[in-house]
């Protein structure tokens, strides 16, 4: 287990958010589908809908750890900026779908009208927050933005991302003069877009700790397996975490400080990116893993010691997933507690949790760390 509080709490977290990002509306039907089958009275809202947000934002306005932050604005992206990820053809694209009145671009991924404003603004937002700690303005900046960006690649959309606002905030980095960005992702799925950004750079770690459900179809062909390292330079610098279902709380610390930590050590990064997603609990509609509060707490708590050690303390969180309207703003506020090395917990957790026996995590972890021992160059003989 990390050393969770081996330094002084930061007084604040600086939270970068726009309302604008609420025009953003995906639509109603069967889960994701924006179908009506003709059978059902009610028709539910689209996973990815304005009221998750809204109860994130409210939670660190009223709830107890609202003296910890303090609120700064977004931005819209410019289109130079979404270049530095992002193919021309594919902005193109975007732009087109927007003037014609929206698109499904993908399953489950509709771009309506307003998204892509919203999008903008969720790109610029978070690079915004990049730029306020690499200005030495405030040591810890976290992104709460939506659309999610994630999946998005660099030539398309995929699992309701349009635009990769982690790997945009990442590239920024690296133009103003960052040698090497490590990115830890724990949303429940696989984050393919950001990691086939950086795929062929040594310079940006990509960590992703999720589900282990492969590939969902043309959108997103990478399947997260442990196997897809890296291409070229970056081979060995993209390290895939595919947990079982049903891991919960002790199984993913077991991850963080047996795979994690070890991985960021050896590299060594001048800035952190934590990738948030709270589909990764015990209660979301779209992921199959048990953390509760507690382990998206000790989540935080890791991650700050290990920015604290090698990134002088500069850490980015980014807004990803999170389906379950309460629960997930309950994650939220848990992983900030965490990350402000908080002594006690300020919320109790309203559901508690699923028992967990974290033992075929343990196994799976143990022949991750072997096949990353056997594989990857800068990890041998860690």
């Amino acid at each position: 287990m990390a050393a969770s509080t081996a330094t002084a709490p930061t007084d604040r977290i600086d939270v970068f958010w726009d309302s604008g990002m609420l025009n953003h509306n995906s639509g109603n039907g069967v889960f994701d589908t924006g179908m009506d089958p003709g059978f059902l009275d009610v028709l539910e809202k689209h996973p990815e809908n304005s009221d998750r947000v809204k109860n994130m934002v409210s939670i660190l306005k009223r709830g107890p750890i609202s003296p910890y932050i303090s609120w700064l604005p977004g931005k819209p992206a410019l289109l130079s900026e979404l270049l530095s990820f992002h193919s021309s053809e594919y902005i193109n694209e975007l732009v087109e779908a927007d003037r014609d009145g929206g698109k499904m671009l993908c399953a489950g991924t509709f771009l309506n009208p307003g998204s892509w404003d919203a999008s903008l603004l969720a790109a610029g937002t978070t690079i915004s927050a990049m730029k306020h700690v690499l200005d030495g303005h405030g040591k810890i900046a976290y992104a709460l933005v939506r659309p999610p960006g994630h999946h998005a690649q660099p030539t398309q959309a995929d699992g309701y991302c349009f635009l990769n606002n982690a790997g945009l905030a990442v590239q920024f980095a690296l133009n103003s003069g960052c040698a090497k960005v490590a990115v830890i992702d724990i949303d429940v799925h696989y984050g393919n877009g950001t990691a086939e950004g950086f795929y062929r750079s040594d310079k940006v770690l990509t960590t992703s700790l999720h589900m282990n459900h492969g590939s969902w179809g043309p959108s997103h062909p990478q399947n997260g397996s442990v196997d897809e390292l890296g291409e070229a330079e970056g081979f060995g610098y993209n390290l895939n975490i595919p947990l079982p279902n049903g891991t919960g709380d002790r199984g993913y610390r077991h991850a963080m400080t047996e795979l994690v930590v070890p991985a960021i050590q050896k590299f060594e990064p001048e800035m952190m990116v934590l990738v948030i997603g709270q589909d990764s609990s015990a209660f979301d509609p779209n992921g199959r893993q048990c953390l509760t509060m507690e382990g998206y707490q000790e989540i935080g708590r890791i991650v700050r010691s290990l920015a604290d050690r090698h990134c002088s303390g500069r850490l980015l969180i980014v807004q990803e997933g999170g389906y379950h309207v309460t629960y997930s703003a309950y994650c939220l506020h848990a992983t900030l507690e965490g990350v402000l090395n908080l002594p006690t917990s300020l919320l109790s957790d309203p559901i508690a949790y699923y028992p967990e026996d974290e033992a075929l995590a343990v196994e799976v972890i143990k022949s991750i760390k072997k096949f990353q021992k056997d594989n990857v160059p800068f990890l041998k003989g860690a």
